[in-house]
């Protein structure tokens, strides 16, 4: 009987996980597309400021190009790294799930895996932080940046994730380190 029930929890796990790689891979490609996206809308609103909006998100940044090129380069910088930051975080995430042995989680390649996404996590957290007093210094100085919250609303949470994720990796590590030492003992 315990086996049977130790089967469909595995058969679950598995599943929930296939469902999450999924979910992981979904939220992957709408990153990449956002970056893309404001990959885009930069050269566009450097080369034919006219048809930014019509682009995506309709970011545009015209009149602080024509004020101050410092703060639209500033501003534009903060808004790419983070797209492409968090496009990668989810690479990095994909690629551990595709790699991952469930029946044996503990391996080098996932603590370095899960350390890397924790300090992703932790460097999109740092500069939406930075990038919101930034605008928020902008914003003070006349410029209009209401538009612009969204690409930095979740610093805090993305300072905190990554302290998570940084304990996470540490403790893998020393999964990994006992899991070897176990082996070399049998």
């Amino acid at each position: 009987m315990s086996n049977l029930i130790l089967g469909m929890m595995s058969t679950t796990n598995n599943f929930v996980f296939k469902g999450l790689h999924i979910v992981a891979w979904l939220i992957f490609v709408g990153l990449s597309i956002e970056a893309g996206g404001v990959i885009v809308n930069f050269f566009f609103s450097l080369f034919k400021p006219e048809f930014v909006q019509n682009l995506y998100q309709k970011l545009d940044l015209s009149e602080m190009y024509r004020d101050n090129r410092f703060a639209f380069f500033g501003t534009y910088s903060f808004i790419l790294i983070i797209s492409i930051l968090k496009a990668g975080l989810f690479y990095l995430v994909v690629m551990l799930m595709h790699k991952m042995d469930l029946s044996k989680p503990f391996d080098a390649y996932v603590a370095r895996q899960i350390s890397k996404i924790g300090y992703f996590t932790l460097s999109i957290g740092l500069l939406s932080y930075s990038a919101r007093a930034f605008v928020g210094n902008l914003n003070r100085h006349g410029f209009i940046t209401d538009n612009l919250n969204q690409f930095w609303a979740d610093s805090q949470a993305f300072i905190l994730m990554g302290a998570v994720i940084y304990i996470i990796a540490t403790i893998f590590k020393k999964g990994v380190a006992i899991q070897d030492e176990n082996d070399l003992t049998v």
